[in-house]
């Protein structure tokens, strides 16, 4: 598997644009994504009870197993908006198929942005012929930036990955820095791949690398009403057909693990505010459940991420957060080290470490490492430290 240039438009027959529509002052904040052909289609939603307008019309469409386009707007989230919200979604993706060949129910939507606010549908449908007009290959980098909200910076990636002799190609871009919580965050995920593959294979390796990647990321620990994955995949890299559980299947499967993994370390990066970028590791559990959950519980704990931030070793907060997890362990066995060092082993804080880490933490990027000693079970989760810039820019977010 290597890295290539590109996104969503790396694999065959994909082309994507963004423009302008106006909902934004003078930024992109419009997005299109479209196959050549019918595609294969899976996704991953938010499990907030209140789900936006976009969440509910794509959900219903996603059941029937294909898609052809995606439609995203950036600057408004089209949620708590009613019966108008949902009419207001399928008027997007009927802008979409008033101007091309696609079938109206193989357009899916997505929106990101201020929750509550009417969603300006008429500047969407206006701003439609313009978007289908700017598709090209090099489209992606737009449709990446359209996409944004409170993020600094694009996050796109493409891989290609041998298959049966044929090269395969999977893309993605994504959006995420705030309101970023395991199940999964407040971000959007695109997904493109050439790769010929069942239906059934394609819905589980989606559902298994989201579970690992975008559910294992946190900023502020609240949980989002708009969280979108999908994936599009058109078959035509003419590679042997994908089936689940055979060794192309785990090939496929590492792939897409890469570049969702390296989507959602983006996010975690570019968390609003953010100066460090923090990985928890959790190792030596019972089972994956006991791991995961302390991890989730050092990588939300607002003392941690302050501690982070200020470039504290005060390994007081880190056993207190993985204490109050509700996992048993002994606190005899308990080892944690930060970058490397171990500062607490076998319970007790070597307290003479303490100038070490602290010139550690200088660094934007920190390894928090937690080892139960209890079994061989172990989870990640990436993080990020919290600032007074976060509460800044969530004071003045409308």
């Amino acid at each position: 598997m290597k890295v290539i240039n590109g996104s969503v438009t790396a694999p065959r027959d994909f082309l994507a644009a963004g423009v302008k529509s106006g909902i934004k002052k003078n930024r992109l904040d419009l997005a299109l994504i479209v196959s050549g052909i019918p595609a294969l289609a899976a996704g991953v939603f938010t499990k907030n009870a209140i789900k936006a307008a976009p969440v509910i019309i794509s959900e219903k469409r996603l059941k029937r197993g294909r898609a052809q386009a995606i439609i995203v707007n950036s600057g408004n989230a089209n949620c708590l908006t009613g019966k108008k919200g949902i009419d207001d979604a399928i008027e997007m993706s009927k802008a979409v198929t008033g101007s091309m060949w696609i079938n109206n129910y193989n357009v899916l939507v997505a929106s990101t942005g201020v929750i509550g606010k009417p969603l300006p549908v008429d500047k969407i449908i206006a701003a439609v012929p313009n978007l289908i007009g700017r598709l090209g290959v090099a489209g992606e980098l737009s449709a990446a930036k359209a996409i944004m909200t409170t993020d600094l910076y694009p996050k796109r990636i493409a891989v290609a990955v041998n298959i049966g002799g044929r090269t395969v190609k999977i893309g993605g871009i994504a959006k995420g820095s705030g309101m970023i919580s395991p199940n999964m965050a407040t971000m959007l995920c695109f997904l493109t791949t050439d790769a010929d593959i069942e239906l059934k294979a394609l819905k589980r390796s989606l559902r298994d690398s989201v579970e690992d990647s975008f559910n294992a990321i946190t900023v502020d620990g609240d949980m989002s009403t708009n969280d979108t994955v999908f994936i599009l995949a058109n078959c035509l890299a003419g590679n042997p057909r994908i089936r689940y559980g055979s060794k192309d299947y785990g090939i496929f499967c590492g792939a897409l693990d890469y570049v969702t993994a390296s989507l959602a370390k983006d996010i975690a990066k570019d968390g609003e505010g953010a100066s460090k970028f923090i990985e928890v590791e959790v190792k030596g559990a019972k089972n994956k459940n006991d791991a995961a959950k302390i991890a989730k519980e050092i990588a939300n704990s607002n003392l941690v991420k302050t501690a982070m931030a200020g470039e504290d070793p005060n390994i007081g907060r880190i056993a207190s957060a993985a204490g109050a997890a509700g996992v048993k362990f002994e606190e005899s066995k308990l080892d944690i080290s930060i970058g490397g060092i171990k500062i607490v082993e076998g319970g007790n804080v070597a307290y003479q470490k303490r100038p070490k880490v602290k010139k550690l933490l200088k660094k934007s990027e920190i390894v928090i490492s937690v080892d139960l000693n209890s079994g061989k079970a172990f989870a990640k989760v990436w993080t990020c430290d919290l600032t007074e810039r976060y509460v800044k820019i969530n004071a003045r977010y409308n």
